[in-house]
């Protein structure tokens, strides 16, 4: 473990499991399944947001949405005292924005690396970008993550996400 990371709390399970409710809306709404929340230091859900790269847009990510949101309504001192909530670990576009808005801390129920397994595991075709670690981007953030009983219902996000398009998304019985 990086000195930079910190397991997840009870309180942080609370937060990410309304972004994996956020998840299941877009996927419901026929996008891939990630959902973000941005939480200030008093822990108020200041904005969320859904995945919305159906509309054709790759860039729609909620990460990045809550990023440009952050800009618009925060001061640079509120950004660093607050923390982003996500359902997957942020890809490097996200990461780099997170940094470039100057947002602090970041949970995530489910880590690249899991995700990435979950992928190979029923033969389906990775993102066409490099997976890079989030301090592979943005340096020294702060980072907790993954949770183990909310990557269980990432993974089942996924898998129904991949079935949906036709894939067949079968668990893994080993």
């Amino acid at each position: 473990m990086n000195t930079q990371e910190s397991p997840v709390t009870p309180l942080d399970q609370t937060y990410l499991a309304r972004c994996v409710a956020l998840a299941e809306q877009a996927l419901d709404a026929g996008d891939e399944p990630f959902g973000s929340c941005l939480v200030d230091a008093n822990g108020r859900i200041l904005a969320e947001e859904r995945n919305r790269v159906g509309t054709g847009d790759a860039t729609q990510h909620p990460e990045f949405a809550l990023a440009r949101w952050a800009t618009h309504h925060l001061s640079p001192a509120e950004r660093k005292r607050c923390t982003v909530y996500t359902s997957g670990e942020h890809c490097a576009m996200c990461s780099a924005a997170h940094a470039w808005v100057g947002l602090d801390r970041l949970v995530y129920a489910s880590s690249t690396k899991q995700l990435l397994s979950w992928l190979d595991q029923w033969g389906i075709d990775r993102s066409p970008t490099a997976p890079l670690a989030i301090q592979d981007v943005a340096g020294d953030m702060p980072v907790s993550g993954p949770d183990a009983e909310l990557a269980f219902e990432v993974e089942r996000l996924h898998r129904r996400y991949q079935t949906q398009r036709g894939h067949p998304a079968e668990p893994d019985h080993a």
